[in-house]
């Protein structure tokens, strides 16, 4: 099985060296203004349970800290009637910015039409299918999803050619989440261009809620087993979630063939699991989280300070069990330089 993988995740996805994504967080931050001190702000997160969710904002919660802000922390539950609750509340209060923490906030017009109208600065986590400036918020920080999703794709297709085995593909989505359509929709064209002469196909996508992930897994395995068999070799999915549950319905079915690669965000579990090196999750392909949180608290204290927002554009990161072992994690130079410099920043006078 023979792919030109490097120019196919190029032309695919636009990822292409020396000009790509890991040319510009080498660049670091841009300038911006100190610290702004003394400032309220409100997390909402979609769902505690969402590991990418929560590891940007423990990330956040570190800047906060640096920042001398007061940080109030909602939980979401993966429910659009309590995320609406929680944001009217937040907005009705003497708050300065506001964190829409793995959520779309088209969804909530009138809330953010009303914390407009009172001045409060707007940012998300990927909240949005595009990074950075949105229509509703003053930045949405995420990595590209194409660049995510290509990743995926490319470890997939190396991994493949690696055993000379066919790409038989079910992709794991949440429909409900913009970004999650967007990586889901590039990993379709991703593994779709490859061709079924060359034994690559899409098998099935699966809409599965990740809140519901925990009820729903062992049925969706089990039917997924049923209708394809040994045709399904790799799994596919948008947050890292749903390779905590698909382990041991896979093993009850004797498939320890199943590889499997998430397309995001690199959660603690999956850290865990991928650097045993003895799970059915093979990747990930991982935010870089704490980065990440210090981007949202950097765009807020822009917007506080009246500034425009930086345009800074993070990059994801490749998460296997021989890069855990090295102990390089997902935290590589260049992310911890970028930390520093946000801490430089915001101290000066």
């Amino acid at each position: 099985m023979k792919i030109a993988i490097g120019s196919l995740v190029c032309i695919l996805f636009s990822v292409c060296p020396p000009h790509g994504i890991a040319a510009e967080i080498h660049q670091g931050p841009p300038p911006g203004p100190a610290g702004q001190a003394q400032k309220t702000v409100v997390f909402v997160a979609s769902d505690f349970r969402n590991g990418g969710v929560m590891g940007a904002y423990r990330g956040f919660e570190e800047a906060a800290r640096k920042l001398g802000w007061r940080l109030v922390l909602e939980d979401g539950q993966g429910q659009k009637r309590i995320q609406a609750a929680l944001l009217s509340k937040s907005v009705s209060t003497e708050i300065h910015g506001l964190v829409f923490g793995g959520f779309d906030p088209h969804d909530f017009s009138a809330v953010v039409s009303a914390a407009k109208a009172r001045g409060i600065a707007l940012v998300g986590w990927h909240a949005d299918k595009s990074s950075g400036q949105t229509n509703n918020l003053f930045s949405n920080i995420s990595t590209r999803p194409a660049d995510v999703a290509g990743m995926a794709v490319e470890f997939v297709l190396r991994d493949a050619a690696a055993r000379g085995r066919p790409v038989g593909v079910v992709i794991f989505n949440d429909a409900q989440y913009a970004v999650a359509n967007a990586k889901t929709e590039a990993m379709k064209k991703g593994i779709a261009a490859c061709g079924h002469n060359r034994g690559c196909q899409v098998l099935s996508i699966e809409n599965v809620p990740i809140s519901d992930v925990k009820s729903l897994m062992p049925a969706a395995v089990a039917r997924l087993n049923s209708k394809y068999g040994n045709a399904w070799t790799y799994t596919l999915a948008v947050n890292d979630a749903y390779f905590d549950e698909i382990s041991f319905p896979l093993m009850a079915l004797r498939r320890t063939d199943v590889a499997n690669i998430s397309a995001g965000d690199g959660s603690a579990k999956a850290m865990s699991r991928i650097a045993a090196g003895v799970s059915l999750q093979v990747a990930t392909i991982a935010e870089p989280l704490r980065l990440q949180g210090y981007q949202l608290a950097d765009e807020l204290n822009r917007a506080f300070a009246g500034a425009p927002a930086s345009g800074f554009q993070s990059r994801p990161v490749l998460v296997t069990t021989d890069r855990m072992k090295a102990g390089d994690g997902y935290e590589d130079a260049a992310t911890r330089e970028a930390i520093v410099a946000y801490q430089e920043i915001w101290k000066k006078k």
